[in-house]
């Protein structure tokens, strides 16, 4: 087997979805590494299945013809929609110099804990006044439950919640645990265990009121670039992380989950992380798993129903007078839409009093000067981005293309001072490279941009002024390489006089102070 996968072009990467072992079914997926010429990143992968035997082969009877494994027709009709795609390479229509920058090499994250202790520890926030503790543990027998205190091993609380667990081809997840805990106290710290034994874990809380600061960082994999993504993030401390898509980059390797799980676990577990999903998380295979996010529901459960949401791919919360929406590019959204109507009920019961401030956040941008992604994001805009508008929300960030983007409040295509300001942050560390090559000239409403891996922070001071900070990935310490002071819009009253108004008219803004 190793000579069939040593037999590929150094070009391509040829990975096992299924174990490596004699008289076993195999699917491989075949697709260009790093790209070593412009296009070929985007190159869909190929699929092809072998059946090998042991060295003692003909002494073996095939008792069990490869034909009579039920999964084998659906297996081949799969090949054959990968091997004759019946749709263009995805490389058609970018232009010939769009290069990536050569990513840094993945980090596997590896298992030191026994099988009845927690793993891949992370929080979650989960309606007012509660956190929901999420875990995983390979033995089957540990209970769903969660002591917790103020006081360092005094554990004067506990919750019990559900597990639940799923399976992929030859790969079956652990007991996946979530526990809701509260009523919490605000700004506190809570010292907390999981399945009554093993290591003691620790959360702070967010602030109830102003000020309050927002960790914004996208496409985030599991690289060497992510870990100095995490130290940088870690230097300083933050309230809440907020992440807009592309999580593990598992991409159907299901051990990478566990993997992405344990790398954040001492920062996630600490910290409320606030997931939507992206391309990443799709996971889906013909036929077999046609519905996709098999892994990410499963491991990132997020408040969706406590936000009045019939789907984990979207939702939102109240954190501090601050209103969160969590959208999905990769579920429906036009007008007929679960999600459209969710987020039409959703804006229309914000009360811009209690939550000054309204933010979104979505992978798929929806506007984006770089070459990487151009115009995926456009039929989510034509759909949503009048909701958004007459809602005045503040400000939207979004991941998918490896870069920095920093735009003025902009609706329909024009500077608006009454828009969102737009800002694509999917620099995080992913296994990819960055996207290097953006539009020339500049366009006028594309403040800053810049292909560098990074995070972004949004401190809210108050009812009206916000700040927001690029921090680039600059050697040991993170560099401040844009900045800008935000008013909320509930301050503009020009803005207020007719919200139902869509014209797009433009309008002369500071670009200093949005």
């Amino acid at each position: 087997m190793s000579s069939l996968l040593q037999a590929y072009p150094k070009g391509f990467q040829v990975t096992s979805l299924t174990p490596l072992q004699p008289n076993f079914l195999h699917i491989f997926k075949i697709q260009p590494r790093a790209p070593r010429t412009p296009s070929s990143y985007y190159k869909p992968p190929c699929l092809f299945m072998s059946f090998p035997t042991s060295s003692n082969h003909k002494q073996l009877k095939m008792e069990n013809p490869i034909w009579k494994n039920p999964h084998f027709f659906p297996l081949l009709l799969t090949c054959t929609f990968f091997l004759f795609p019946l749709q263009p390479s995805l490389s058609a229509g970018l232009p010939d110099d769009y290069i990536r920058q050569p990513p840094r090499k993945v980090v596997v994250a590896p298992h030191l804990r026994s099988k009845s202790d927690p793993q891949q520890v992370h929080a979650s926030l989960a309606g007012k006044e509660c956190m929901r503790i999420s875990w995983v543990t390979d033995e089957k027998d540990v209970a769903s439950k969660v002591e917790y205190g103020k006081v360092s091993g005094k554990y004067e609380a506990m919750a019990v919640g559900h597990h639940t667990s799923y399976h992929y081809f030859f790969y079956s997840s652990g007991k996946i645990h979530h526990v809701k805990i509260g009523p919490l106290e605000p700004a506190t710290t809570y010292y907390y265990r999981c399945g009554g034994h093993g290591p003691e874990f620790s959360f702070k809380t967010p602030p109830q009121t102003f000020p309050i600061e927002f960790v914004v960082v996208g496409d985030l994999g599991q690289t060497e670039w992510t870990a100095s993504t995490l130290s940088h993030v870690d230097s300083k401390d933050y309230d809440v992380f907020l992440l807009p898509g592309d999580l593990s980059y598992a991409d159907t390797q299901q051990p990478l989950w566990d993997s992405f799980g344990r790398l954040v676990e001492p920062y996630a577990s600490r910290r409320p992380w606030m997931v939507t999903e992206g391309n990443h998380e799709i996971e889906t295979f013909p036929i077999i798993y046609p519905h996709g996010f098999k892994a990410y529901n499963a491991r990132w459960l997020m408040p969706y129903q406590e936000s009045g949401s019939t789907s984990n791919l979207y939702y939102s919360f109240d954190v501090a007078g601050s209103h969160i929406i969590m959208l999905g590019s990769y579920t429906d959204f036009d007008e007929d839409s679960a999600q459209y109507k969710w987020l039409e009920s959703d804006l229309r019961k914000v009360d811009r009093k209690k939550t000054p401030w309204v933010i979104a956040l979505l992978h798929a941008p929806w506007y984006n000067t770089n070459l990487a992604h151009k115009g995926e994001g456009e039929s989510m805009r034509k759909a949503m981005e009048d909701l958004l508008y007459r809602a005045r929300v503040d400000v939207v960030f979004a991941g998918h293309v490896h870069a920095y983007e920093r735009f003025t409040r902009i609706y329909n295509n024009k500077a608006d001072p009454c828009g969102p300001v737009y800002i694509t942050i999917g620099d995080g560390g992913n296994r990819e490279g960055l996207a290097l090559m953006f539009e020339n000239p500049t366009p006028e409403v594309s403040v800053y941009r810049e292909p560098s891996f990074g995070h972004g922070r949004l401190r809210v001071v108050d009812e009206s002024r916000a700040h927001w900070s690029w921090h680039r990935n600059n050697g040991s310490d993170p560099f401040v390489a844009d900045e800008v002071w935000l008013q909320s819009l509930t301050t503009t009253k020009s803005c207020w006089h007719n919200t139902a108004n869509t014209d797009g008219s433009e309008s002369k803004v500071n670009k200093d102070e949005l």
